[in-house]
């Protein structure tokens, strides 16, 4: 019922679009125009003017067919992680790469393309179907911008399923951590390092030892850390004033986390303080987590498709974040599937035909076992 061809064609079209986060006009408007000729309802909410891009989630509609069966959504994002404008796309026998020059962009578009070829497959063979939505997001790289602007509640759904994990296909994501951000400003005194180093405070000193103390890395099973950048100083013969750092805490513990937090902000006052210096932190919450019973009805239809049809079903913790976070947080439950994205944000990103193929009757099977009740 697939059709690999098409799956394949319009899968290569998609990556050969650019679509980086906020600029995903181009590719909203192909997928629109395929979503209107197949007779979905489809409408764009105002996320583009919110976040400062150039395009809108697109939420669509195919009403039931079938009376009763639950209403559920599929969703899958836009935006790559990096703009691709002279991709260079390669197929060799099962696989698709790019020369290696950029990133492929199957992140998301291997979610995208089976999704919207199972859509085609639906509507062409009018395949028993309950009321299905289409949640298309945009600025998901970036912080899950888009779904965090979409109106779920316009979504008459009791499940979803977010297409935008990588293979084997089969694979479930039924938890993800919560990821908060920190900044943290360190400012000392200025001095000349050659004339009168004793009069300065260095923050790049104090902001060093706070982190050579820290706990980092994987701290247990449930929660990490990271300290991912430093910037600051003018010269060498400047004893530097002030720095700013950007870290991270993750876990699917929130205490877990609130410790991890309150463990690195602890290291920078009390090292700044000790060398005289001053501390301004700023934490934001990226994203919440989740985790889903294996007794979930949407996990329970997950896995039931998924041995259907013979993949290799398992249920699984992600250590990031995707746009099911944010659907959970808003009271949909709600899984990640995976798909054939693989090497994904490197330019050695790729994805298998075979595995588009999986993906695209995944959905399918999903569809009919809802159907079925």
């Amino acid at each position: 019922m697939v059709n690999t061809h098409r799956l394949v064609d319009d899968f290569v079209a998609l990556c050969r679009i650019n679509s980086p986060p906020k600029q995903e006009a181009e590719i909203i408007a192909a997928v629109l125009a395929r979503l209107r000729r197949l007779g979905l309802e489809v409408q764009q909410d105002e996320a583009g003017k919110q976040i400062g891009g150039n395009g809108n989630n697109v939420i669509a509609r195919l009403p039931a067919n079938v009376r009763n069966a639950p209403s559920i959504f599929f969703s899958a994002h836009f935006d790559t992680v990096e703009p691709n404008p002279e991709v260079q796309v390669i197929i060799e026998d099962d696989l698709i790469r790019t020369d290696g020059s950029s990133i492929l962009g199957a992140d998301n578009k291997a979610g995208l393309a089976p999704l919207l070829e199972a859509i085609e497959c639906i509507v062409e063979n009018n395949l028993p179907h309950g009321e299905i939505w289409l949640l298309l997001s945009v600025a998901e790289e970036i912080g899950l911008l888009g779904a965090k602007h979409l109106p779920l509640q316009e979504v008459n759904a009791t499940m979803g399923f977010v297409l935008d994990t990588g293979p084997p296909v089969g694979h479930v994501v039924v938890g993800a951590p919560t990821h908060d951000h920190l900044t943290v400003r360190v400012v000392g005194r200025s001095a000349h390092a050659g004339a009168a180093p004793e009069q300065g405070i260095s923050a790049i000193v104090a902001a060093s030892r706070a982190i050579a103390r820290m706990r980092l890395g994987r701290i247990d099973e449930e929660t990490t850390a990271n300290i991912g950048s430093f910037h600051g100083g003018q010269a060498t013969n400047v004893v530097c004033p002030e720095v700013e750092i950007r870290a991270e805490a993750r876990s699917h513990n929130t205490e877990k986390l609130e410790t991890q937090l309150a463990h690195m902000i602890a290291c920078f006052r009390e090292e700044a303080e000790a060398m005289g210096a001053q501390v301004e932190v700023v934490t934001s919450r990226h994203y919440e987590a989740y985790r889903l019973p294996e007794d979930a009805p949407v996990v329970q239809i997950a896995r039931a498709s998924a041995l259907a049809l013979g993949l290799p079903y398992e249920a699984k913790l992600a250590g990031g974040g995707s746009d099911a976070n944010v659907y959970n947080a808003k009271g949909i439950p709600t899984v990640v599937l995976s798909t054939g994205m693989d090497k994904v944000h490197t330019h050695d990103e790729c994805c298998r035909i075979s595995d588009l193929e999986k993906t695209a009757r995944w959905v399918l099977e999903i569809v009919r076992q809802v159907a079925l009740g």
